[in-house]
């Protein structure tokens, strides 16, 4: 296995600016989400790594080696792409051995890798037969196993579970961090959802119009954002920001609660007008204004399970409203995170 390290990468598509700087550690053995918007830059710089892009500038060193003229194939690096790429004509057996085929692998070398990956990734049964024969998880499998049988020290996926349904992409997410950690292979993964960077990711890179915003473990992202648009993009419903003294005061949906429910004499007040509210099962969102703001901004709240089923906050009704001191996150003018004041 092996760290990627990204110094100051750049790239550039004539007037385009993707990717805009970014200077990254991935540690070995690490699962590291690049989670952003989509066209945000976060494929462009994976490609980068692979080597299917030239950066215009900076530097890319794996395993300790710079690797900025080396070509894809000499990386060490395996990429696992968003429609996984398998050959409709090939049986299983060969969509995993085509890598080791182009290497020109020894042929009982090559059974032996397809062996050792197929049962690693519990497809032994479906050698034979051909992707459209497969279960959408069954060909993500397949692809995956292609891409370790080259025995990779990093291992890229991006986007690769879009083309799942909800429920299989549940399933799709504990099978591949549960087979992360069982290898220890060096993981760079691509992805617009939320809820798979922090489900996954040992540590989350937050990426928009192409810049780093913030990195570190999925707690550090929601519990501290370093600005405005990783507190807006990270969390559903995302964190309230209302304009305070040039600035602005940020806190989540579930940490503002009806005053009754808060004992802290500290706790920040708000009169709040509730517009409507929708019921979730083991929680209710309520969508409101906050008196004093600006009436067209929606702020929001996430009752815990005691408010869920029987409530008395209705549409149209104002009540008053808290958040704890520790739960405020303040940002200033340009958007930025602020010392707690």
């Amino acid at each position: 296995m092996a760290a990627v390290l990204a110094r100051n990468i750049t790239k550039r598509f004539d007037d385009v600016l993707a990717v805009n700087g970014i200077t990254l550690t991935v540690s070995d053995g690490e699962f590291m989400v690049l989670l952003g918007p989509s066209g945000c830059g976060k494929t462009t710089f994976l490609r980068i790594v692979c080597g299917l892009e030239q950066q215009t500038s900076g530097d890319l060193v794996i395993g300790g080696n710079l690797v900025n003229d080396i070509p894809p194939r000499a990386r060490g690096v395996a990429m696992m792409f968003q429609s996984y790429g398998l050959y409709p004509h090939y049986t299983v057996r060969n969509n995993i051995a085509f890598p080791l085929k182009t290497q020109r692998v020894p042929r009982a070398d090559i059974g032996k890798k397809v062996t050792w990956a197929a049962n690693l990734l519990g497809i032994s049964d479906l050698l034979d037969r051909r992707p459209r024969q497969l279960s959408g998880g069954e060909r993500q499998r397949v692809a995956l196993a292609r891409a370790l049988v080259r025995e990779p020290t990093a291992l890229l996926l991006d986007e690769p579970l879009s083309n799942l349904d909800a429920k299989m992409r549940a399933s799709a997410r504990q099978e591949i961090r549960q087979f992360q950690q069982r290898v220890g292979i060096t993981t760079i993964y691509v992805t617009h959802d939320q809820v798979e960077a922090m489900g996954m990711g040992d540590r989350i890179a937050v990426i928009d119009h192409g810049q780093l915003r913030q990195v570190g473990t999925p707690t550090e992202i929601y519990d501290d954002p370093a600005d405005r648009f990783v507190a807006t993009f990270v969390g559903t419903p995302p964190m309230n920001l209302l304009a305070r003294n040039g600035g602005y005061l940020g806190f989540r949906p579930e940490n503002f609660l009806p005053k009754e429910m808060i004992d802290d004499g500290n706790a920040e007040e708000f009169s709040f007008r509730v517009d409507r509210s929708e019921y979730l099962g083991s929680e209710r969102i309520v969508y409101g204004a906050i008196d004093g703001s600006d009436p067209a901004q929606v702020v929001t709240a996430k009752l815990p399970p005691a408010h869920v089923a029987e409530t008395s906050i209705r549409p149209g009704e104002w009540h008053r409203f808290a958040v704890r001191p520790n739960a405020l996150r303040h940002f200033d003018a340009d958007g930025r995170r602020a010392a707690h004041r």
